[in-house]
């Protein structure tokens, strides 16, 4: 079963400006973390995928115009919350994905405190449902 786990921020936790913000020490802290997470993942044969996102501020939405070409808004600096980043893994249940979500949500912030990030755990769908194909 493949499982999206999208890590994200809020404001009010200082992440719109990301990690930059943080001392050096605790930046390479964090970063050894994901890091060092990444690679269990790879060892385990769980790791699909995983990506860091560019900051909110550079968040566009698109929609098609009438005449199919795009249309573009943003930046939106009044959003609370934003995805920061995912990682898709292949496992063998929900339960192993709820367990590899709240590892990944303790990632070490400023002084070492864990973060206890919203991490939201969606299944990746293969096909559409039989009765839609």
């Amino acid at each position: 079963m493949k499982y999206m786990m999208m890590m994200s921020g809020t404001k009010a936790e200082g992440c719109e400006k990301g990690i930059a913000t943080w001392p050096k020490e605790d930046i390479q802290a964090h970063i050894a973390f994901m890091m060092q997470f990444n690679k269990e993942l790879k060892e385990s044969g769980e790791f699909v995928q995983a990506e860091g996102l560019a900051w909110p501020d550079q968040a566009r939405l698109i929609r098609a115009a009438p005449d199919g070409t795009p249309i573009t808004d943003g930046v939106f600096p009044e959003s609370k919350e934003f995805l920061a980043g995912f990682w898709i893994v292949d496992v063998a249940n929900a339960e192993r994905a709820y367990a590899l979500a709240a590892r990944a949500s303790s990632a070490p912030g400023p002084g070492g405190k864990p973060l206890n990030m919203a991490i939201e755990l969606r299944q990746v769908m293969c096909a559409p449902p039989d009765e839609f194909q």
